[in-house]
């Protein structure tokens, strides 16, 4: 929980990992590559007293996790958000064992989402049905430029990508991520289009389709998609940190989604550990709309930060909020259902 200036916040970090970029881990150069690209953004965007050495980032553990969320973090509860990427890692990317462990010893502080690749076809498919049952899976991410053999990348619409999505909706999985943000390398950019969201969107009304990064740097044709599908949300991990080094840029970004998809479908995401919670918790709820672009956009007000930070994640996965830390009046929850059934 986070207080100042005597407002309460509830928060809920939508995307966070547990990853090993080790060297030891590499299966080939490409595993180098994204995890220096990583560190890349971590050292361009954030704030010098936050910078991480090196060898830290590439694998910072499970302890260091609990600390910089629940400790110096400000967070109440957070959502494992891994990636597979086992074409570059001889061991995968995230760490789904280590993982659950954290959530089983974090309990009801912790939520893990699993990754799947829908070119795994039926074998693929079994095995979610094995994740659901043993995760308790309630959602899913995806990373449509993951590579897997001579493939670069797939789209949601892809008939075996349909046949997972059918699968998610039979086994109660409702909530799907997808990394639809800026490429990281070596992985393709235009593999993480949008478009397919609308597609998807329209023809699976029981899931909630989370667009991490909110489709940065497609973000007009994101708030295009997302002002029309009552499922489609906005995931703010990656655009949150220019707050810090481009606030201008950041004040358009949140003026545009506010203006476009509302302030019940944009949701807070560290993507810790390339960043940390803490500041830029503490700088969201200072941020306001500069004032020459007010003329654009409109102030942001202290209840629109609270749902954004919090409220509006704890609805798409239940999350039981303490009574004084909800908004008067609003069983987010109820509100969150009726949004995905309308």
């Amino acid at each position: 929980m986070y207080e100042k200036n005597g407002e309460k916040y509830f928060i809920v970090d939508g995307h966070v990992a547990l990853w090993d970029g080790r060297a030891s881990n590499h299966k080939n150069v490409h595993g180098k590559q994204f995890i220096d690209c990583f560190y890349d953004y971590h050292k361009n965007l954030s704030p010098e007293e936050y910078l991480w050495d090196y060898d830290t980032y590439t694998y910072y553990g499970g302890d260091r996790l609990e600390r910089d969320l629940f400790v110096e973090g400000y967070v109440d509860h957070a959502i494992f958000q891994p990636a597979l990427l086992s074409d570059f890692y001889r061991n995968g990317f995230g760490q789904t064992e280590e993982a659950l462990a954290l959530v089983r010893r974090n309990p009801g502080k912790l939520t893990y989402n699993h990754a799947y690749d829908p070119r795994y076809e039926q074998a693929g498919l079994e095995q979610l049905r094995r994740d659901a049952e043993e995760m308790n899976l309630q959602g899913v991410k995806l990373y449509t430029a993951e590579w897997h053999g001579d493939s670069r990348g797939y789209k949601l619409d892809d008939k075996w990508s349909r046949r997972y999505l059918e699968e998610c909706i039979a086994l109660g999985i409702t909530n799907i991520h997808v990394h639809k943000g800026p490429t990281i390398r070596p992985l393709d950019r235009d593999a993480f289009d949008v478009s397919d969201i609308d597609k998807v969107a329209t023809d699976y009304l029981d899931l909630r389709f989370v667009v991490e990064h909110v489709g940065l740097p497609r973000l007009e044709d994101f708030c295009w998609i997302a002002t029309q599908e009552s499922n489609v949300y906005g995931g703010l991990a990656v655009a949150l940190p220019f707050i810090h080094t481009r606030p201008r840029y950041f004040a358009q970004i949140i003026g545009e989604l506010l203006y476009w998809i509302g302030e019940d479908k944009i949701l807070f995401g560290s993507d810790y550990a390339l960043w940390t919670p803490k500041w830029l918790i503490e700088k969201f709820v200072d941020f306001q709309i500069p004032e020459d672009m007010l003329t654009d956009y409109n102030p942001i007000t202290v209840e629109q930060k609270k749902k954004i930070l919090g409220l509006n994640t704890a609805a798409l996965y239940d999350i039981e909020v303490p009574a004084d830390l909800r908004l008067a009046g609003q069983d987010v929850a109820a509100a969150a259902r009726e949004t995905v059934s309308s």
